[in-house]
């Protein structure tokens, strides 16, 4: 059929104007990573694929495709109803893809061309995909990334996610690798998306942030948990003036038991972390903790870790180059932020630093 392949940048032009994308491989691929935006309608299950996977390696390849045909060929009616529930009432623009743009994604676009339905197999498949991404960071193809730091419990993500709400652009990185990014950030979050999946959420939050353009991020390490930064994205956030938050212990261990709410129900989870701190606190002050954990004085056990543990740890991380803003209260220190923010705006780019 004519015009039946698009090629990955012209795919995710019409991905931004509405186009469905429509993953074919299996559960388990669409679940380790996929296009942001895609529905998996999956050609084979888990298991058949691995079937089919055998049949090629001990038969050979025209066995491998018989097979394929009995399994699918019941599956079809269904497999297009089920895309077209998907469409709605617009079938006009549809783009369906596998792992390398091979027969499962042509063999879905051309039943779905029959039975009416516009699309189109991405060329490549979801491997192009990734080499886009990977090219996209390489380029380092946005604009400035203005950072919040701080101590631990300040509250970065709760300023970042205010700022969001009265116009600044924001690339909330904890929320995107699920994970808050400490010893015990996992705790109460949903699992971590995979490094390629992670790389293809940064991927669609960055590109909206032009060339001339910027966005707030929080300071972090190179690695969010399991997820690790790319390392141009990393440099990126290590260039502008930093914007330095400060409050009081005591506000502090306020905020973070806010941003813990469930700690009661995650109780047991937070043994495993305490006791990992063994070698850096030492036993009798691990032994401490884990006391108030039992007794569920989290007050204490917040204040202690803070003390002993993330203030003596991120204190190195005090950038030299930094605007330094008050925040005891979130409303009041607002404006003082925003204004930090057209500060370092005003400031020449930095590239390298």
């Amino acid at each position: 059929m004519n015009g039946l392949k698009i090629k990955v940048e012209a795919a995710l032009q019409q991905r931004d104007r509405g186009a469905l994308l429509i993953d074919t491989r299996t559960p388990d691929e669409f679940d380790e990573a996929t296009i942001p935006g895609a529905v998996n309608v999956p050609l084979f299950s888990n298991e058949e694929r691995a079937r089919v996977g055998t049949v090629y390696h001990r038969e050979g390849a025209a066995a491998a495709r018989l097979l394929s045909v009995d399994l699918v060929a019941p599956r079809i009616p269904a497999l297009v109803r089920e895309v077209m529930q998907y469409c709605g009432d617009d079938r006009s623009s549809v783009i369906v893809f596998c792992w390398r743009g091979g027969e499962r994604s042509r063999a879905v676009a051309t039943f779905l061309r029959l039975a009416g339905i516009s699309a189109r197999q991405l060329e490549g498949g979801h491997k192009a995909f990734r080499a886009h991404v990977r090219q996209y960071f390489e380029r380092r193809q946005w604009g400035r990334l203005l950072v919040l730091r701080g101590l631990t419990g300040v509250g970065k993500t709760r300023f970042l996610l205010k700022l969001r709400d009265r116009g600044h652009p924001v690339i909330d990185l904890e929320g995107l690798a699920n994970h808050r990014g400490s010893a015990f950030g996992a705790l109460g979050c949903a699992p971590q998306p995979s490094q390629k999946m992670f790389e293809a959420l940064l991927w669609d939050e960055l590109r909206h942030v032009g060339l001339q353009g910027y966005a707030l991020a929080e300071g972090e390490s190179r690695h969010i948990g399991k997820c690790r930064l790319p390392a141009e994205v990393y440099a990126s956030l290590q260039e502008e003036t930093s914007l330095w938050l400060h409050a009081s212990a005591g506000v502090r261990v306020k905020r973070l038991l806010e941003d813990y709410p469930a700690v009661e129900q995650c109780r047991d989870q937070f043994r495993g972390p305490i006791q990992a701190l063994r070698r850096r606190l030492g036993g009798e002050r691990v032994e401490r903790l884990l006391t108030l954990l039992d007794d569920g004085d989290w007050e204490n056990l917040a204040s202690d870790l803070m003390r002993y543990y993330y203030d003596p740890l991120y204190r190195h991380t005090l950038p030299q180059r930094r605007i330094e803003i008050e925040v005891e209260d979130e409303e009041a220190a607002l404006p003082a932020v925003e204004k930090a923010i057209q500060e370092v705006l005003g400031e020449p780019r930095r590239t390298g630093a």
